[in-house]
């Protein structure tokens, strides 16, 4: 039945044609944009999810460019303190020259001078963002003896978790303003007060014990002077502990740094029996730099304190007590190369973790990106072939709505005489 009211033709085609063109409408804006889910309204789960990642991705940007900035600044500060090992070893050199009988001692300490203005120097300019770990102050307001670097960030069950890697300042601290303070000499035998007889001495054992380290054990020959007993003890090279004659000359002094128990075992006759002692009950400042910390010398009357950076030795002479003094401050920078050496590998060891971390990070970002991919974007090749059949199935509903609506001018054939 044709009729002028109602062409069903022409509506089917109609709505046919719209529904094409909303299709057209769709894969035009996937092809412009590249996302098959670029709004809520497309996929509200798949949309929200990778909003949610783009964010995290963002946040893991940040976490490689905190990264890049802790690998810059540790970097600055392994090359400061790699640049010291040399001139450390150089100073130790000059001591050990100085030890030749009659040397010009005045001479090498112009040379050891030169060098310890070096080391300060090359402290002073390990600076990366206004950040010098290994000299500085720990009086400061600002000081943190901890750095930490931005290794991570991750979510999990809507918890966001953001990791960091540490740098204990102390362990790699060269000069400090902040230097540890006098301490207090204490003197033992605390068993006896009987004067030290070496006519009588018949020799025997001294045990030394400090802390939890293993004991270690010295023979001492019959009728050995207490200066020689201290010389044996020193020659331990137990770290924060001095071991020297009183001002009586009877008895034995000791200095110590450390707030651990120190044991001294002396089987010795004229020493009395086993001794006990222990150090300060209020632990020194511990927070000075390895350069400028104050080890300990004897004199043979008194006790004097060194640094690596400020000891002088042109005054020394050829007696025994200042050949004695000039090995312990051999010793002293011996101790203060050992630990530059393991605080540059500490600093490399953390270095390469960064580095590690680094390229991880990049990976992960490169995972996620894949991920959210996979959720929204297009598919070109898809896109491109339902894009032809739609620009197709839209010509020929034009056709079909030309067609259907053709029916209607052919009913006026009906009315023509």
């Amino acid at each position: 039945m044709s009729s002028l009211m109602t062409n069903s033709s022409a509506m089917t085609a109609l709505q046919t044609l719209r529904t094409v063109s909303s299709n057209l409408a769709t894969t035009q804006n996937r092809i412009s944009t590249g996302y098959r889910v670029s709004t809520a309204s497309d996929n509200a789960a798949y949309w929200s999810i990778a909003t949610t990642m783009r964010s995290d991705v963002q946040a893991l940007g940040a976490v490689q460019d905190a990264l890049g900035l802790g690998a810059a600044t540790i970097d600055t500060m392994y090359t400061g303190l790699t640049g010291t090992v040399d001139v450390v070893s150089s100073i130790k050199s000059k001591l050990v020259a100085a030890r030749t009988p009659g040397v010009d001692r005045a001479k090498i300490q112009s040379e050891i001078t030169e060098l310890q203005k070096q080391l300060k120097n090359t402290a002073d300019s390990a600076v990366f963002n206004g950040e010098n770990w290994i000299s500085g102050d720990s009086t400061s307001a600002s000081y943190n003896a901890t750095k930490s670097v931005v290794s991570s960030f991750s979510r999990a069950g809507g918890a966001v978790k953001i990791d960091t890697l540490s740098i204990d300042l102390g362990a790699i601290k060269l000069y400090d303003a902040n230097l540890d303070t006098a301490y207090n000499a204490q003197t033992f035998p605390t068993a006896t007060t009987a004067a030290y007889d070496a006519t009588t001495d018949v020799g025997g054992n001294i045990t030394v014990t400090v802390g939890t380290a293993p004991a270690i054990n010295i023979a001492v020959a019959a009728n050995t002077s207490l200066s020689d007993i201290a010389t044996s003890i020193n020659k331990l090279g137990i770290e924060g502990l001095s071991v020297g004659v009183a001002a009586d000359g009877t008895t034995l002094s000791f200095k110590s740094r450390n707030d651990s128990d120190i044991a001294i075992d002396a089987s010795v006759s004229g020493l009395g029996a086993a001794v006990t002692l222990t150090a300060l009950t209020t632990p020194v400042d511990t927070k000075k730099g390895v350069l400028d910390q104050t080890y300990d010398a004897y004199t043979g009357t008194a006790w004097e304190t060194f640094s690596v950076s400020s000891m002088d030795i042109s005054k020394l002479t050829d007696n025994a007590a200042d050949l004695a003094k000039l090995e312990t401050y051999i010793a002293g920078v011996e101790n203060a190369f050992a630990k530059i050496t393991d605080s540059a590998t500490n600093l490399g060891a953390i270095k390469n973790r960064i580095g590690l971390q680094q390229n991880f990070v990049k990976t992960l970002t490169d995972s996620l990106d894949r991920g959210i991919g996979q959720l929204v974007d297009a598919d070109m090749n898809a896109e491109s072939t339902r894009l032809q059949a739609l620009q197709v199935q839209q010509q020929l509903g034009i056709q079909a709505l030309s067609i259907a609506n053709s029916g209607s001018q052919s009913i006026l054939s009906l009315f023509r005489g």
